[in-house]
């Protein structure tokens, strides 16, 4: 099969961050929490379960969509993302109660998120082999912005239709971006490598130059490590995220119009960070960036744990949220590194249950210390404790051997 030149991958790049973008509008749900609890008479918490069972099912069919990628490719996964985000978006607007409305968006649409995330990810590694960190930053930067696009679309058609006329809307369109995206989206050939790029033949301080199946890389303490430092620097941040405009009023006394600025602006950070730290980790390597955002986190949440001036608390909030977003973006590439491109879909694909069961940790820990507190400040220390903690698992970190681990192949 002839190579594909360097601006074929570039479109395909383009297609990946297009579906990240339509896939990253789950992060608007803000935007539909007070609304929905006038459609069905039912208080925030109850309307905010359907978004977390979207998360945590787009955990578990991100290692779906990869074992299935191996099988089938790509394309194939992508169509099937679209139907089910699309359908299931939809039918959440025709949902006549909250348990139907659960089923539709979270488990429904859940799973299209799911599958459609890990597509781009995984084959855009396969694409930039010379380029893993930045590629994989640029994808899920789509992903981290798919809110500040969607939020003011769907505020004005809630505006104009209500909010269940606004998911059936999106949810056509959502279907439709995806669609696209997924007739773009493909592997690359057998062996490609880009125009100069040779890789390395032989095991490097960050990299294993080997392919793990994925039931070696599970028989490696690695892919544990890299499980627990995802969990760990999600779980930070999405403790932020969960609390920010309650947080903001509290500590600074704003109202909660300045608060919602708040949430704007972190919504940039995470956005940007996934590009930024992913970019950085193709000069300095994965686990600098790791130790660095571990650290950096350490101090903003110990700041925060004492600041009382809202420009601060905002400013140490985008610290927070540039390295929340930074795990995302580096994650791939490290896992790349370690366990090669052939079967990452599966192997990142699992991994990104530790996204999961961060959106269900942090944001139970930071409330519940807040309740039994009063206040946020021990819950912020004790976060801050957390992270550094966390900075010492990117130290013990090295690329794993299939001859060392007696793993090789027949």
């Amino acid at each position: 099969m002839q190579a594909e030149s360097p601006a074929n991958r570039w479109l395909i790049a383009v297609g990946g961050v297009f579906m990240q973008i339509a896939l990253g509008a789950v992060y608007a749900w803000s935007v539909f929490r007070i609304p929905l609890t006038k459609v069905y008479n039912r208080n925030l918490a109850d309307v905010t379960v359907a978004f977390e069972i979207a998360i945590f099912v787009l955990g578990v069919e991100a290692y779906v969509g990869g074992v299935w990628m191996r099988r089938s490719g790509p394309r194939r996964v992508a169509i099937a993302a679209a139907i089910l985000y699309g359908a299931g978006t939809v039918l959440a607007g025709l949902s006549p109660d909250l348990k139907t409305f659960y089923l539709s968006y979270g488990v429904i649409a859940g799973a299209g998120i799911g599958l459609g995330y890990i597509v781009p990810v995984a084959t855009l590694i396969k694409w930039f082999p010379d380029r893993r960190g930045m590629i994989t930053g640029i994808a899920v930067a789509g992903f981290g912005s798919g809110a500040l696009i969607t939020a003011p679309v769907a505020q004005r058609l809630i505006a104009s239709y209500g909010a269940l006329r606004t998911f059936q809307i999106l949810g056509v369109a959502y279907f439709l971006m995806v669609l696209f995206a997924a007739m773009v989206i493909r592997n690359p050939p057998a062996g490609y490598m880009p125009p100069g790029y040779v890789p390395p033949a032989a095991p490097t301080r960050r990299s294993s130059a080997q392919d793990f199946t994925f039931g070696q890389a599970l028989g490696t303490w690695q892919w544990y490590a890299l499980w627990c430092i995802l969990f760990l620097n999600t779980t930070a941040g999405i403790a932020i995220i969960s609390q920010a405009s309650p947080m903001a009023q509290e500590i600074s006394g704003v109202t909660a119009a300045v608060a919602a600025g708040m949430v704007s602006l972190i919504s940039i950070a995470n956005g940007a960070g996934r590009f930024l730290w992913a970019w950085l980790s193709d000069a300095i390597g994965r686990k600098a960036v790791f130790l660095t955002m571990f650290l950096v986190q350490t101090a903003a949440f110990l700041m925060l744990s004492s600041v009382a001036d809202y420009t601060l608390l905002v400013a140490l909030a985008i610290a927070v949220l540039l390295c929340y977003g930074g795990g995302f973006g580096t994650m791939p590439a490290f896992a790349a590194d370690y366990f090669g491109a052939r079967d990452i879909g599966s192997i990142y694909g699992l991994m990104l249950t530790a996204w999961g069961t961060a959106g269900i940790v942090g944001p139970t820990l930071i409330a519940h210390i807040r309740q039994s507190t009063g206040h946020y400040h021990d819950a912020l220390r004790i976060i801050a404790y957390i992270t550094l903690a966390s900075a010492a698992l990117p130290l013990l970190l090295r690329p794993p051997s299939l001859k060392r681990k007696g793993l090789a192949r027949d």
